[in-house]
């Protein structure tokens, strides 16, 4: 008989946890969120994470064997210290390892993306429409572009904990300088900021990503038109690299920019036009898990 699983899903500005009462189950015995507080420092998240933990075994009367914890960034294999996370308190700090002896308990972490991914794969949409995929690659198109890989229900974190990053491989020189020290990553690009960004540079007005697709629906501004077709030209071009390296079985398309339509039908030719087969057969889904994704995920680690 499987077992409750305990599942922390560390953002921003909450730390969210659920307690499922087993990997196949999206019907949470306890579920609980608790502020961050990310500007009083790395100490007071592992804190934070600690009363969560026993708020949840409090309200579930289950004690945790494991917890499974997603994280923005991801640890380093060889030194075992966070990097690349934007809450950059943690970067350069042991923090799992601060973590597992806080709570005197085994902690497994992942990216947040990772945790997506498998949330969709093992509980959500794949299951659902496509249960023998065995190669699921979980997009996050938003504030950020990133990506996790799932291969017969298991996140491959890779040998650098750096699998699916798709977001920093290279794409166009036109996006200029990204924070991660590079130019033209795919995120600086077709993420929300990076195409408000090149509609700024068309017109000089800075307006949010919802109302550039409103007018190019519309079909009354030029420069909405623009940065648009540049989104589809793009993104067809950096899902084609991606799927020529991976050939997954199946993409889930998350974060705000995965509920344009227009990524499934335009979105897709263009995807046909540069990747290296005679005809497009991978199939893209829509997530079906919402904000749960990433703490589902983050239990289904220790599943």
């Amino acid at each position: 008989m499987s077992k409750p699983v305990f599942g922390i899903d560390l953002g921003g500005t909450k730390i969210e946890g659920v307690v499922l009462p087993d990997s196949d189950s999206i019907e949470p015995i306890a579920r609980i969120r608790v502020p961050t507080e990310k500007e009083k420092g790395a100490e007071h998240i592992a804190n934070q994470i600690v009363k969560l933990v026993r708020l949840l075994e409090e309200e579930s009367g289950i004690k945790a064997e494991k917890i499974g914890i997603g994280t923005p960034g991801a640890i380093d294999p060889p030194t075992g210290l966070m990097k690349n996370s934007n809450t950059t308190c943690l970067n350069g700090r042991p923090f799992r390892d601060e973590l597992e002896a806080a709570l005197n308990l085994p902690v497994v972490m992942a990216n947040d993306a990772n945790c997506f991914a498998v949330a969709e794969a093992r509980l959500g949409v794949i299951r659902k429409a496509m249960p023998n995929a065995r190669v699921v690659f979980g997009v996050i198109m938003g504030t950020g572009v990133g990506g996790g890989i799932v291969i017969d229900g298991k996140v491959i974190n890779g040998a650098q904990g750096i699998a699916g990053e798709w977001g920093h491989s290279y794409l166009d020189d036109s996006g200029g300088a990204c924070y991660c020290g590079n130019t033209g990553c795919v995120e600086t690009i077709i993420s929300g900021p990076a195409l408000e960004r090149y509609y700024q540079s068309l017109t000089g007005s800075k307006i949010v990503m919802k109302e550039i697709l409103e007018r190019y629906k519309a079909w009354n501004d030029p420069a909405a038109i623009q940065t648009i077709e540049r989104l589809i030209h793009f993104f067809g071009k950096a899902t084609a690299n991606l799927i020529n390296i991976l050939d997954p079985d199946a993409i889930v398309l998350g974060g705000g920019l995965g509920n344009i339509d227009l990524l499934y039908t335009e979105g897709r030719e263009a995807v046909k036009k540069f990747v290296f087969n005679p005809r497009l057969d991978t199939p893209f889904f829509r997530p079906v898990l919402g904000d749960s994704a990433g703490v589902f995920g983050a239990a289904m680690l220790v599943a």
